[in-house]
C-alpha cells in the first residue's frame, strides 16, 4: 500500500512539471549583442576644380641700369578661369593627400609707371606696360578633415610643387615719346607652394563637391629681350615679373572609388527561437 501512495505522488509531481517545462521553451534565449564594426581603411579618389583667379604681382623689375628709378603708379591682373584634375588617397576619417595638374588661363596685366627723363619736355617719361599671364600649376597636396557636422566638413591643407609660369604679348608703351618695345612669349619654371581652406559636402558615399579658397605663390616671371619699334634692343631687357601669388576660389567634386568607406555602425544582433 504504502509502495502504490510513493508511486502516485511520483507521478503527481512529474505531471505539474511537463506545463513548466512547456512554458520554458517557449521563452526567448537570451538576447547576443554584436560589437559596432569600424571600418577604417584607405580609398582612391579622383578630382576635378574649376575656378576663378586674383592674381598679383610685387612689382616689375629689370637688370638694366637706372630701372629702379622707375615709379610704378598702378599695375594689376583681370580675373582668369582654372581648370585642375586630380588623383588622392583618403587614408582614415581625417587626413588625405592627392596630386593635381591644372591649367589657369590668361589673365590680362597692366600698369602705368613714370621715371625721369632730362629730355622730356615734363621731366618725367610715362611708360604703360601690357601682357598676358598664364600658368601651368603641378602640387602635391595634404588636408586634413575637421570634424563633419550635418554633412558639411570644413578642412584644411598646404601644398608644394611646381609651375610653368608664360608671359606673352608684352608691349611697352612709352606714352610722352610714342615709343613702342614688344616682346615674344616666355616661359620659366618656378617653385610653387600653396595653403587651402575650404567646406566639403558628402552628396553620396562616394561623391563629394567642395568650396575652397587657396592661396597660391606662383615665383617669377620674365619676357625675352624687348624689341625696339625700329628693330633694335630695347633699353630694359629682360622685364622681371617678381614674386607672383593668386588667391583663388574653386568649386571642386571628389569621387571614392570604395564603398562605405566611412565608420559605419551594425545595429545588435537579436536572436529569436
Amino acid at each position: 500500500m504504502q509502495s502504490l501512495r510513493n508511486l502516485a505522488l511520483a507521478g503527481a509531481t512529474a505531471l505539474a512539471l511537463v506545463p513548466a517545462a512547456a512554458r520554458g521553451a517557449d521563452l526567448p534565449a537570451p538576447p547576443m549583442f554584436r560589437a559596432p564594426i569600424v571600418e577604417d581603411y584607405g580609398a582612391w579618389y579622383l578630382r576635378g576644380d574649376i575656378g576663378i583667379t586674383n592674381q598679383r604681382v610685387k612689382k616689375l623689375d629689370s637688370p638694366a641700369p637706372g630701372f629702379d628709378t622707375t615709379t610704378m603708379l598702378v599695375q594689376g591682373f583681370d580675373s582668369a578661369g582654372l581648370f585642375g584634375l586630380g588623383v588622392g588617397y583618403k587614408f582614415n576619417n581625417w587626413f588625405r593627400f592627392d596630386v593635381t595638374g591644372e591649367f589657369r588661363a590668361g589673365a590680362h596685366f597692366s600698369a602705368l609707371d613714370n621715371f625721369p627723363c632730362g629730355a622730356c619736355a615734363t621731366g618725367f617719361g610715362v611708360d604703360r606696360f601690357e601682357a598676358t599671364k598664364s600658368e601651368w600649376l603641378f602640387l602635391a597636396n595634404a588636408f586634413f578633415d575637421l570634424g563633419t557636422w550635418h554633412g558639411v566638413t570644413p578642412f584644411v591643407g598646404a601644398g608644394v610643387g611646381f609651375d610653368r609660369l608664360t608671359i606673352g604679348n608684352f608691349t611697352d608703351t612709352n606714352i610722352v615719346n610714342t615709343a613702342i618695345g614688344f616682346s615674344d612669349s616666355n616661359s620659366r619654371w618656378n617653385f610653387a607652394w600653396a595653403l587651402h581652406a575650404g567646406l566639403a559636402y558628402q552628396v553620396t558615399p562616394n561623391f563629394t563637391v567642395e568650396l575652397a579658397y587657396r592661396f597660391v605663390s606662383l615665383g617669377n616671371g620674365a619676357t625675352n629681350d624687348l624689341i625696339g619699334f625700329d628693330g633694335t634692343n630695347a633699353t630694359f631687357n629682360p622685364i622681371l615679373f617678381k614674386h607672383v601669388t593668386s588667391n583663388d576660389i574653386k568649386l571642386g567634386v571628389r569621387w571614392m572609388f570604395a564603398e562605405n568607406f566611412f565608420p559605419s555602425y551594425e545595429p545588435p544582433l537579436i536572436r529569436k527561437y
